[in-house]
């Protein structure tokens, strides 16, 4: 089974990693900006049968006005490629889909399940789900707007709850949008780009 996870950082790590650390601190004093390497380390913790190979990603964080910020990370893993592309392709994919799970809990309450009916409960995740897929094709669709990589709760809040004057017709559907209405342009936008007209 491949893996890669995250470790917190000991003094057998950071003494291991110092050398990459000193030079991560040379190259952000050099020229003022943040820096970031990659590099790896064998480390065997107590209880582990052998040594393991550790991704050690040594990063200092300039910001104007304040000391320099070290910010090393430490992964252990069995996967052979290079320690960039573990860590920024596989380690950091993974706090995306964290992320996404966070949306759901956060962003739509998924977790609210408080019927006392296994199928009522069933139901309501599932609604929630299919929710959550018409919010996400709403994000693919705000591209390009200051919305784009908006989370769902935002979504919600600046395209979804807006109050407005609906009118009828036989033939439309008018909806009077606030002049006020900051996210007007965008709302418009991602309107247009599901078949709306103006009126």
């Amino acid at each position: 089974m491949e893996y890669a996870v995250a470790m917190p950082k000991n003094k057998v790590l950071l003494r291991l990693s110092k050398a990459l650390r000193n030079k991560a601190r040379r190259l952000a004093e050099q020229t003022g900006e943040s820096v970031r390497l990659y590099g790896e380390l064998r480390y065997r913790a107590g209880r582990w049968k052998q040594a393991r190979r550790v991704i050690c990603k040594p990063e200092v964080l300039v910001y104007p006005g304040r000391e320099f910020k070290d910010n090393p990370r430490f992964v252990v893993t069995n996967l052979k490629q290079s320690p960039k592309w573990v860590y920024e392709r596989i380690y950091c994919a993974r706090g995306d889909i964290e992320n996404r799970i966070k949306e759901l809990h956060h962003g739509l309450d998924m977790d609210r399940t408080s019927c006392s009916n296994f199928r009522a409960n069933q139901f309501r995740v599932l609604l929630t789900a299919a929710a959550y897929v018409l919010l996400q094709e709403l994000r693919s669709l705000a591209r390009g707007t200051s919305i784009a990589r908006a989370q769902v709760q935002t979504l919600r809040e600046r395209l979804l709850k807006v109050a407005a004057h609906i009118v009828v017709s036989v033939r439309r559907i008018l909806l009077h949008l606030p002049a006020s209405f900051p996210f007007l342009r965008d709302w418009g936008r991602i309107a247009a780009a599901v078949g709306a007209r103006p009126g």
